[in-house]
């Protein structure tokens, strides 16, 4: 029997799975052991902003088997509606499938990333859970991909016999992938983790653990990379705190555009 889906709480446009980091993993497991397919958004306040900007990309978030906390304002969100919400952080929750995976022999697909980089991050994940399986992995051009291309790319994995696909393609191009990949592909879950293939890569710094749970990790972000994530957060973060202040102050779920 399918459990049943966690609640979800309104930030702007997006309903977000209300989630502890256990209840996370749980489903999971329980979408793998049924088979069932499912996508997984892993959500930070870029990502509400830009599903803000973009209807379609909200209804993909919101029809996700789970949109994932991933942002600390995001938990603050849900425990001011009462939830038990925890932080469901992407590269956290890479390490902790993999880990869990040894035991219950889960076949893992990595796509994403520069020239090399999903290599690099299957490797040092092998290195880090020897009795993980990789299924395969797979760095794709900078670029739209043809429609030849998408049925190689889908019979590429679907001959791997993957049961997890990490995408790491970056909001919101990681998110329209799951929703476009998931009718033609065999895995059951597809989780789209953005920067965690860097990070566990090796290529970028991860922030301290207690800038993460201050709520700061983008701060760091923006140090290691300010002329990329400048516009992101410096104009991003007071549009987020205002979309925000609007819905809470209108008791609306979803405040006018």
């Amino acid at each position: 029997m399918s459990e049943p889906a966690p609640p979800r709480f309104p930030v702007v446009d997006v309903r977000i799975s209300a989630l502890t980091f256990e209840r996370a993993l749980a489903l999971i497991d329980g979408w793998l052991a049924r088979r069932e397919r499912h996508y997984v958004n892993v959500c930070t306040t870029h990502t509400v902003l830009e599903c803000h900007d973009a209807p379609e990309l909200a209804a993909i978030v919101n029809q996700a088997g789970m949109a994932t906390p991933d942002g600390m304002p995001l938990v603050w969100l849900g425990r001011l509606r009462g939830h038990p919400v925890e932080r469901v952080y992407g590269p956290d929750l890479m390490l902790a499938v993999c880990e869990r995976g040894q035991s219950r022999g889960y076949r893992h697909f990595f796509y994403g990333g520069a020239e090399g980089v999903a290599e690099t991050l299957a490797a040092r994940l092998r290195a880090r859970f020897p009795q993980m399986l990789v299924a395969g992995v797979y760095s794709p051009p900078f670029r739209p991909l043809t429609a030849a291309e998408e049925r190689d790319v889908a019979a590429r994995i679907n001959a791997s016999g993957a049961d997890i696909v990490w995408v790491g393609l970056g909001t919101p191009k990681q998110d329209y992938w799951v929703a476009r990949f998931r009718p033609m592909l065999k895995a059951p879950v597809l989780i789209a983790v953005g920067a965690a293939f860097d990070f566990h890569a090796g290529r970028v710094r991860q922030a301290p653990r207690w800038m993460q749970r201050a709520g700061l990790e983008w701060f760091f972000r923006l140090t290691q990379d300010p002329r990329r994530l400048w516009k992101r957060y410096l104009l991003g973060n007071p549009r987020f705190v205002y979309l925000v202040a609007r819905q809470l102050l209108s008791g609306t779920r979803r405040p006018a555009r």
